[in-house]
């Protein structure tokens, strides 16, 4: 027994002699230490984990040479060749922090993003059908945020001192135009589309990338929804129409298909409401649209819109160079919009983003000048009332085809490149009261060629590098654009952004054909930005300035009509905005405020000189309120809009002269509005309903508040009428089912 302790003994000692230490210290790349790193060697049992200072140490009886592997979440594994000797072993490593997307900055210098991966998100469609003042229409809902201007007799998003055909929408991709149903005369038309089409949403209010153009201010980008989750199908009924629609999931859960309709009638609404204008012909609408998508095996997507919608209106307003006769105006519209794009992964880390589209719209017009008893009155002494009796036609085509590769490269690095070519064709006829007919036909060309680069250098260190080239066919002329944005991250996870960026834009088709050969209108982007974003708090302030150059500026035809005549307009716009957004700071209870200040001025269109421009104010902001009560199982929603008076003028043409003068400077009274909503879910709580609902009660403006956007004048200039929004109030009361997918838990997640 003694000589087996003995031997024991022995070859302990001999063994303790073999083993060799190996000690070290684990850093990133900036000396700090990390703790918790797992170091092994490799085909052995022998390593260690690091303590708080990344320090660390084993034995081994390994011998010669050997890998060593060190990992830790969120670093890149690293390997070193060592050779073991029989004596101790130093081994100091320095760790390189892998960029991913839950740690590394986010580029969004100008640019609110919503989507289903971003933890960010700032308005998605949920915020969008529950902010009171949207009343359902994605572009209202945007109106909450920093940047826009709260112009309520014409559609469009006014960002930034830039008019609302500078800012540009798209889908997929691909350019929608006619996003909005055809203009009447002082009376805002809303979007077309429904928000829940769409799972994401990006709104640069400036300093947009390289893969977009043809916006002198703004572009919005909403991206459609892939698969349902299962078949389901709504109905909704409201007291202004009703519809529904059905989105079939197949039973490989690969594919889809959808199809909906929508009739909305305001007959009831005009009868209880009282309205500015007077309605002979309540607005219609129907509307359409089908849908499928397809996942193909690689996992990307093939997916398919197609749109169509018929309406029509007519009223009459008091005619402004009279005080008995009466202008009455009617609309017809019919647009049509398709769209299908394919994204593919193609191997070696390439994607593939390809689309077509094609649209048409048309717009039949008239005017007639009528009496007191609403007869038409045929006045041929004076070409002023003569030509208030006519007739205007438009139709007009619209295709794209667009092409993107995209290339991952080490980390969330990436390169894309690609193209875009626009065809549009125009025509128009306008018809005098003695049936004279005027025609015209506007064609272009477009093709344009982008490349863009995110660099992660760290994650706390990105840049985003681009350029844009294009060639329109009425300009005849290239154009080259580059765009530049780059974010910091501090330690507390806010980040400092910075945005440059060139972009141009063709004239507007109203402004066509052109008197003298036009360039590209131009503006030059820089913005400045801090935000800080976690799931519940968001908290973002920017500063911008914005140049503009080659504005176009018009001139007088022989007939009395305005035209582009050269480009010699120009501008600036300026300002701060700030934005705050809390879920956590009251249980169930979601707010934003938002604030901006503008500074602006321009010399464009028939503009005599630099001004302020009409449609832009100082001052503009917006408060939402959003309380969610479960044992109600209701939603109480508030919203306040405000903004400062805008600038009004009296632009005149002076025949003797040949130019234009102001007269009448002024300002409108502030502009001041609270909507209230209330949302009832009844089905929360209940065991498997087959049927869920959501009842909806909304009232814009519920006090009553007076709103002058701006004044229209006589032609003498001896009259002014006040703009105004077409009712004091407007009430809306509708039920929303759906079968198959409790919409009603969406709501819920949203708030709490």
């Amino acid at each position: 027994m003694k000589r087996i302790l003995m031997l024991v003994l022995i070859l302990g000692s001999l063994s303790a002699k073999s083993q060799v230490r190996v000690t070290g210290k684990i850093t990133d790349t900036k000396n700090k230490p990390l703790a918790g790193a797992s170091i092994s060697l490799k085909n052995s049992y022998d390593g260690a984990t690091t303590d708080s200072s990344g320090a660390y140490s084993f034995l081994t009886t390994e011998k010669g040479e050997q890998t060593i592997a060190i990992t830790i979440i969120g670093y890149a594994t690293a390997e070193e060749k060592i050779i073991l000797k029989g004596t101790p072993l130093v081994l100091n490593i320095a760790l390189k922090e892998l960029i991913t997307e839950l740690k590394a900055v986010v580029i969004s210098a100008g640019s609110f993003e919503a989507s289903d991966k971003n933890k960010g998100a700032v308005l998605n469609p949920i915020d969008i059908v529950t902010t009171p003042s949207a009343n359902g229409d994605v572009t209202s809902a945007f109106k909450t945020l920093p940047g826009t201007q709260q112009v309520g007799e014409s559609e469009g998003l006014f960002v930034r001192g830039g008019t609302a055909t500078e800012s540009k929408i798209y889908m997929d991709g691909n350019l929608v135009n006619n996003f909005f149903y055809s203009s009447t005369p002082g009376i805002a038309t809303r979007g077309r589309f429904n928000p829940f089409l769409f799972k994401g949403t990006v709104f640069s209010t400036g300093g947009y990338s390289a893969l977009y153009g043809q916006a002198l201010s703004s572009a919005l980008i909403l991206e459609s929804k892939d698969l349902p989750e299962k078949t389901e199908a709504d109905l909704a009924i409201s007291v202004i129409g009703a519809g529904g629609g059905i989105q079939h999931l197949s039973k490989n859960k690969r594919s889809s298909w959808g199809v909906s309709y929508n009739y909305t009638n305001l007959w009831l609404a005009f009868t209880f409401i009282k309205f500015k204008q007077d309605f002979y012909q309540v607005p219609v609408y129907h509307q359409g649209d089908a849908n499928f998508r397809i996942k193909t095996k690689n996992g990307g997507f093939i997916k398919y819109f197609g749109y169509i919608s018929a309406n029509k209106t007519g009223f009459r307003n008091g005619d402004i160079d009279s005080t008995v006769l009466k202008d009455a105006f009617a609309i017809e519209n019919l647009n049509t919009y398709q769209n299908i794009n394919w994204k593919e992964r193609i191997g070696n880390g390439w994607k593939i983003n390809t689309g077509i589209s094609f649209s048409t719209n048309k717009d039949d017009i008239s005017n007639e000048l009528q009496d007191g008893n609403n007869q038409k009155q045929l006045i041929t002494s004076s070409s002023l009332y003569a030509s208030k009796n006519f007739i205007l036609n438009n139709k007009a085509k619209y295709a794209q085809a667009r092409f993107v590769l995209e290339k991952k490269l080490k980390g969330l690095s990436a390169i894309r490149f690609g193209s875009d070519y626009f065809y549009s064709d125009e025509r128009s006829t306008y018809t005098l009261y003695d049936g004279t007919k005027f025609t015209q036909a506007i064609r272009d060309n477009l093709f344009a060629a982008f490349a863009e680069g995110d660099i992660y250098l760290t994650n706390n260190l990105a840049a985003k590098i681009g350029g844009r080239l294009e060639h329109s066919e009425i300009v005849n002329k290239w154009n080259a654009a580059p765009r530049l944005s780059v974010a910091y991250k501090f330690p507390d996870n806010s980040q400092a952004s910075f945005a440059y960026g060139i972009f141009y834009q063709n004239p507007e088709t109203k402004l066509l054909p052109a008197i003298a050969s036009l360039n590209y209108s131009k503006a030059t982007h820089y913005i400045l930005q801090y935000q800080k974003i976690s799931s519940l708090r968001t908290f973002r302030v920017e500063a911008f300035y914005k140049q503009y150059d080659d504005l176009y500026k018009t001139a007088r035809n022989n007939i009395g009509r305005d035209l582009a005549a050269y480009n010699n307009g120009f501008g600036y716009a300026r300002g701060l905005e700030f934005f705050w957004r809390d879920k956590k700071t009251i249980k169930n209870v979601d707010y934003w405020i938002s604030y901006s200040y503008l500074d602006t001025k321009r010399d464009f269109l028939n503009y005599p000189t630099a001004i302020e421009p009409s449609f832009a104010t100082n001052h503009t902001a917006a408060f939402v309120f959003k309380r969610f009560v479960l044992p109600w199982k209701t939603q109480f929603n508030l919203s306040y809009n405000f903004a400062t008076g805008r600038p009004y003028y009296r632009i005149a043409y002076d025949t003797l002269q040949k130019k234009y003068f102001t007269s009448d400077a002024g300002k409108t009274i502030n502009y001041n509005s609270m909507s209230f909503s209330v949302n009832y879910l009844p089905n929360i709580g209940k065991k498997n309903p087959r049927t869920f609902a959501v009842w909806v009660l909304g009232i814009n403006n519920v006090l009553g508040q007076n709103q002058v956007f701006t004044y229209n004048y006589s032609n003498d200039g001896k009259r002014k009428e006040a703009v105004t929004s077409p009712s004091k109030r407007f009430l809306f009361i509708g039920c929303f089912l759906s079968f198959g997918i409790d919409r009603t838990q969406d709501a819920i997640n949203n708030n709490l």
